[in-house]
């Protein structure tokens, strides 16, 4: 009678490997600490709450098309104002007869592709400028901060309506407007990050093997960056969509006919008081997703924030 061998690691399934003690490349330590910062992320029931909410608005603008029980585009005069369920109106219809339902999924497309563009160029400005002022010092960082100062002195509202006043109105120079007004907090970040990280030993090391301050800032800083950027952007969305809103509401962001939420509760508050839906319910798709993205914030913070993470 022979006795069971032990079996090896691998053979244990994909959980133990991502669980072992001492991983055996540096594959599987990455794919561990990926796996145990979703394991932190998920035991916050909030940020759960905030994904799933996210989740749900996305998989609604990706299959608008298959979800929209009207065309969100034609006007029925005819069937203006009518109250939410009336002639299969799920949330009742505009003042152009527009079913509202149908066009809340297709504006959910407009404010995602908004927090898109405006999450990868904002954050990216920031972390070039934050991590030059910050590596170089002297005049360069006085420089480069004071510019800075210059943007933060500024209502990010009002510094938003100047650029789209002067760029023209539209969903791209709306975004070209958010990006220009939201990248301060950033650069901020990125500087505080790389002074505490500039004179550590590794960038030394680094240093004396020949690399340059283009290699050093790229690929020793930045990575180093991300997280804090990462944790800042999330938190960052609500405020976004909020001044996309915002634009879209005076009329500065996506032309009619576009289902832009804010600018459907700028064409509703004309009927607030008789016919709360044209207003309301956008209102509430705006409140959804900026909820999410709060909750989704503050469990990314609990994950990536080396001392939050610790307690």
């Amino acid at each position: 009678m022979t006795l069971p061998t032990a079996k090896p690691q691998e053979t244990l399934g994909w959980r133990a490997w991502l669980t072992a003690d001492v991983p055996a490349s540096r594959a599987q330590a990455r794919a561990a600490a990926w796996f145990n910062g979703w394991l932190r992320f998920r035991s916050n029931t909030l940020a759960m709450v905030g994904l799933v909410i996210l989740l749900f608005i996305i998989l609604c603008a990706v299959f608008a098309p298959l979800l929209a029980t009207h065309d969100p585009f034609v006007q029925n005069l005819g069937n203006r104002l009518q109250p939410p369920g009336a002639d299969g109106h799920i949330f009742g219809t505009d003042s152009l007869g527009r079913d509202i339902y149908s066009r809340l999924l297709f504006g959910a497309r407009i404010s995602i592709y908004i927090v898109l563009l405006v999450a990868l160029v904002a954050p990216l400005l920031g972390l070039i400028v934050g991590t030059i002022a910050g590596y170089a010092g002297g005049w360069v960082d006085v420089t480069l901060m004071r510019f800075t100062d210059i943007f933060l002195a500024f209502p990010r509202l009002i510094l938003a309506l100047a650029f789209v006043a002067a760029l023209g109105a539209g969903i791209e120079n709306a975004v070209l407007a958010i990006s220009l007004t939201a990248w301060p907090p950033y650069a901020r970040i990125a500087r505080a990050e790389t002074l505490t990280i500039r004179n550590s030993d590794f960038i030394h090391a680094v240093r004396l093997q020949g690399a340059g301050p283009l290699r050093i800032i790229m690929r020793h800083i930045w990575p180093l960056c991300i997280s804090s950027l990462v944790i800042r952007v999330t938190l960052d969305m609500a405020g976004i969509i909020l001044t996309a809103a915002g634009l879209g509401f005076l009329g500065l962001g996506a032309q009619p006919p576009s289902p832009e939420w804010g600018a459907m509760i700028a064409e509703g508050r004309k009927y607030i008081l008789d016919y709360w839906w044209v207003a309301t319910i956008p209102g509430l798709a705006i409140f959804s997703i900026s909820l999410a993205f709060n909750l989704l914030g503050d469990g990314l913070r609990d994950v990536l924030d080396p001392k939050e993470a610790g307690r």
